[in-house]
C-alpha cells in the first residue's frame, strides 16, 4: 500500500471514529434500558475497532451485575459475577485509565491482545468495555493503534456519562412513583408503608397481591391470608386494616401460642369471679371493636373454640368466659395460615362451616424463591432500616455475596432475609463478603436454584426447613428459646415441627 493511499485510508477511519461518536452521543442519549445502551455501545465499537471479541459489564451500587453484552465470544457467554471478579476489573479501578495487556486470558477466553478502559462518570466506576485482538482487514494493521486507543477512551467517557443519566432518570422516575403511592396513601387509596413497615412489591406476583389487597380492603368480606412462614401474613393484615377505613384499632392474636382454656378466654374475654382473684377482662374481639382482628395460625385452633369462634362471627357477638350477657361486636376478621385447610377440613380437624365462613376472598402470599425480583430491594431496605436504627455506616455488599443472596432459596423466606441481613451488617468489617453471608447461611446450606442437587428431587421445601432448623439449634447451643428467636417463630411452632 503507498503511502498516499495509507493516509487516506487513515484519514477514512478518523471520519468514520467521529461520526461514530457523534452517533453514539445521539443513540445513548436515548431513554432506554442500560442493557440496550450497552448493546448499542458494542455494535458501535465493533463497526469502527474491528476487534475479533469485545465485552461490556455494569454493576450496580452494591457491586453486583446490572447489564453484561458480548461479541464474538468463543463459547458460553461470561457471566456478570465472573467478569466483575476477574484481576482486569481491579487494575482498571487501581489504574482509573485505559490497561492495555498482551498474552492472556479474559473469562475463559484467550487473547494476544487486549485494550479495556472503565465505564466511570463523576468519579463512580460503572463498569468496564473491553476489546480483545484486532482484526486484520484491507492490509490494515492487526494491533490496535494510538488512535483506537484515544477512539476507545472517547467512547468510554462518553458511555459512562450516559450511563450516569440514565440511573439519574431511573432513580427520579422510582422517587416520582413513590411519591405518587405516598399522594395515594394521603388521600387513603393505598400505602406501601405500614407501622414504619415498607411492603417491598417489585415483582409481579407480589404487586397482583398488593392490587388485590387495594380492592378488597375497603370491604367488610372476611379475609383468608396464605402463605409460608415468614413470607409477611401479619404486614398484609396490617395493610388490609390500614386500607380499610375502619375507625377501630388493629388486634392480632397468634393461635398456635396459646393453650385451648387460655386462647378462648383471650377471644372472648372472662367475667370476674369465674375463679379466685380473676377480675373481668376484655377479650380480643371486644378490643377491636370498629376495627380489624387478625388470628395468626388459625389452622392451629382447637375444635372447640372453632365452634366458638363460628358463632361469634354468625351472630356478631360474644360471650365472656364464665358470662351470661351477649356483647355485640363489629369486627372485620382477617384470618392467617401456612396449613392447608382443605386438608384439615377432609380430615374433619377443621369445620367446613367455619373455613367457608373465614373465606370471604383468599389473599396468596408468594414464597421469597418465587419472587426473588425483590430481593435486591429488601437487602437495600433492610440495610438501611437496620442501620438507621443502629446509627451503623451501611457497609458495602461485595459482587460475591449478592449473588449467593440471589442463589439462595431462603425456607424462612423475608424473615429469614432480613434477619441474615441484620446478622450480616452486625458482624461486617466495612464490607459484607462471601464468606460472611456463607457462615450465617450455614455450611449446610439448602442447594441453590439451578445448582448440582436442584433437579435431585429429594430435597423437598420440608426437608430444606429442617435442616435451616438444625443448622440454627447448632448455632444457639440448642436453645430453643434462642433459635425460635433467630427464626423468628415461637417456641411452641419450634416443637410443634419436632424440635
Amino acid at each position: 500500500m503507498t503511502t498516499h493511499a495509507a493516509a487516506s485510508l487513515d484519514e477514512k477511519r478518523r471520519v468514520l471514529q467521529l461520526e461514530t461518536l457523534y452517533d453514539l452521543a445521539l443513540a445513548l442519549g436515548a431513554e432506554r434500558p442500560e442493557q440496550e445502551l450497552v448493546d448499542e455501545l458494542l455494535q458501535r465499537v465493533c463497526a469502527v475497532l474491528d476487534p475479533a471479541a469485545v465485552v461490556a459489564v455494569t454493576r450496580d451500587g452494591y457491586g453486583g451485575p446490572r447489564a453484561v453484552a458480548t461479541v464474538g465470544w468463543q463459547g458460553p457467554a461470561p457471566e456478570g459475577e465472573a467478569l466483575l471478579s476477574e484481576s482486569l476489573w481491579h487494575e482498571l479501578l487501581r489504574a482509573g485509565a485505559l490497561v492495555a495487556r498482551s498474552d492472556g486470558e479474559l473469562a475463559g477466553r484467550p487473547y494476544e491482545e487486549l485494550l479495556a478502559t472503565p465505564l466511570a462518570s463523576r468519579g463512580v466506576y460503572l463498569g468496564y468495555l473491553a476489546v480483545l485482538d484486532k482484526e486484520a482487514r484491507g492490509g490494515a494493521s492487526s494491533h490496535f493503534s494510538e488512535d483506537d486507543r484515544r477512539f476507545l477512551d472517547s467512547v468510554a467517557a462518553l458511555a459512562g456519562a450516559s450511563l450516569d443519566t440514565a440511573r439519574q432518570r431511573e432513580q427520579l422516575v422510582e422517587q416520582r412513583e413513590r411519591l405518587a403511592e405516598e399522594n395515594r396513601a394521603l388521600k387513603g387509596q393505598f400505602t406501601e408503608e405500614i407501622a414504619g413497615q415498607r411492603i417491598v412489591a417489585h415483582a409481579p406476583a407480589m404487586r397482583r397481591v398488593l392490587e388485590m389487597v387495594e380492592r378488597v380492603a375497603p370491604r367488610g368480606v372476611n379475609v383468608i391470608v396464605r402463605g409460608e412462614s415468614g413470607t409477611g401474613k401479619e404486614l398484609v393484615a396490617k395493610l388490609l386494616h390500614h386500607l380499610s377505613g375502619r375507625h377501630g384499632s388493629l388486634i392480632a392474636l397468634n393461635c398456635a401460642a396459646l393453650p385451648e382454656s387460655l386462647l378462648e378466654s383471650e377471644l372472648f374475654g372472662i367475667e370476674g369471679g369465674v375463679a379466685t382473684g380473676v377480675q373481668a377482662r376484655a377479650g380480643k374481639f371486644e378490643l377491636a371493636e370498629g376495627g380489624t382482628l387478625f388470628l395468626d395460625e388459625i389452622g392451629d385452633m382447637q375444635a372447640s373454640i372453632q365452634v366458638k369462634l363460628l358463632r361469634a362471627l354468625q351472630e356478631r357477638e360474644v360471650v365472656r368466659v364464665g358470662g351470661h350477657r351477649p356483647i355485640r361486636v363489629d369486627v372485620r376478621l382477617v384470618a392467617a395460615t401456612h396449613r392447608d385447610l382443605e386438608a384439615l377440613v377432609g380430615e374433619g380437624r377443621f369445620r367446613e362451616d367455619l373455613y367457608y365462613r373465614l373465606k370471604g376472598v383468599e389473599v396468596e402470599l408468594p414464597p421469597l424463591r418465587d419472587r426473588r425480583q425483590d430481593v435486591p430491594h429488601l437487602v437495600r431496605t433492610f440495610i438501611e432500616q437496620f442501620c438507621a436504627r443502629e446509627g451503623l455506616e451501611p457497609p458495602q455488599l461485595r459482587a460475591e455475596a449478592f449473588a449467593l443472596l440471589m442463589r439462595y432459596d431462603f425456607p424462612g423466606n423475608v424473615r429469614e432475609l432480613q434477619n441474615l441481613i441484620e446478622g450480616a451488617v452486625s458482624l461486617a468489617e466495612g464490607e459484607i463478603d462471601r464468606d460472611l453471608v456463607t457462615s450465617l447461611i450455614g455450611a449446610g446450606s439448602p442447594p441453590a436454584a439451578g445448582g448440582p442437587d436442584a433437579d435431585q428431587g429429594a430435597l423437598d421445601l420440608a426437608t430444606l426447613e429442617r435442616r435451616h432448623i438444625e443448622r440454627v439449634l447448632e448455632l444457639t447451643g440448642g436453645n430453643k428459646t434462642a433459635a425460635a428467636r433467630v427464626l423468628g417463630i415461637t417456641r411452641r411452632t419450634l416443637q410443634r415441627k419436632g424440635f
